[in-house]
């Protein structure tokens, strides 16, 4: 493995690579509260002829803080830029919990950057508020991380409990490798962040004007069923609004990356087939 900083965007981004430099590029995007160890197995074993890049996201686990308070299309341009600044015009995409939903956002603004996408245990940004209201009462764990965010992540002891609380069967040590990434106030106030401004602007916002763009970058969405958080009917192919979308579901928690790494690089894989260009 490859271990970088690169600087895009006001980020001074960690990234993690493995796999041949002149690979076709997959960018991993991690979720909450992980970074780029979320994709040890693939950047243990990529597949053949992939290079996997797993950026940790602006404040999160060794990159430098956002320049902004975490609004997930500012996210998306830091990322963007990243993708510019390391000289890739076209990646695959793969990506769980809060950096699928940035995924989307990037997906949806720049299709032209990504020949596929795979997102896992998110909510697809096609909901309609009738469809969401009835699943709002599983965000009540989010509200002690966006009002006490610092104060609580740092006690890593409470993000390890919350992991398992929304499901997790992640061993206790993995759980604990994560967690204690919070005790730097960076990352304690990133995962805040991201929490305070869904619940205060991005979730509200979604309300008022939801989303119309139509997605024509192939989707491929795992899913693991025992999600304590996101619901399955959450990522609905019929509720889409997609060229090509399609959803395998799998007996796993909100954690499926880590619990099911074999299916994640079988889903890559084809979608790497399935998309390569003459």
């Amino acid at each position: 493995m490859r271990r970088s900083f690169v600087e895009a965007n006001g980020v001074r981004f960690h990234v993690t690579e493995s796999g041949p430099p002149d690979g076709r590029p997959v960018v991993a995007l991690h979720g909450w509260p992980q970074h780029h160890y979320e994709w040890r197995d693939l950047l243990v074993d990529p597949p053949a002829g992939l290079r996997i890049i797993a950026p940790d996201l602006p404040g999160y686990g060794w990159s430098g803080p956002a320049p902004h308070r975490w609004a997930k299309e500012d996210v998306a341009t830091d990322v963007l830029a990243l993708l510019d600044v390391l000289g890739l015009d076209r990646v695959l995409l793969v990506a769980h919990d809060w950096g699928a939903y940035v995924g989307y956002r990037m997906i949806l603004r720049a299709p032209e950057r990504f020949d596929g996408y795979l997102a896992m245990n998110i909510n697809h940004p096609w909901q309609r508020p009738a469809d969401v209201l009835p699943h709002l009462w599983k965000l009540a764990y989010q509200v002690p991380l966006a009002a006490f965010g610092v104060f609580v992540q740092q006690r890593t002891k409470f993000i390890e409990r919350l992991m398992f609380g929304i499901g997790s069967d992640l061993p206790p040590e993995d759980a604990r490798l994560f967690a204690e990434r919070f005790r730097d106030p960076v990352c304690a106030r990133a995962g805040r962040d991201t929490y305070r401004t869904f619940l205060t602007r991005e979730l509200p916002s979604a309300g008022r004007n939801p989303e119309t763009r139509r997605a024509t970058v192939p989707i491929r969405v795992l899913f693991g069923t025992r999600d304590r958080a996101v619901s399955v009917s959450m990522v609905s192919p019929e509720t889409a609004n997609a060229d090509d979308y399609t959803l395998e579901t799998v007996d796993a928690t909100h954690f499926v990356v880590d619990e099911r790494p074999d299916l994640v690089r079988k889903k890559l894989i084809a979608l790497a087939e399935e998309t390569a260009r003459a």
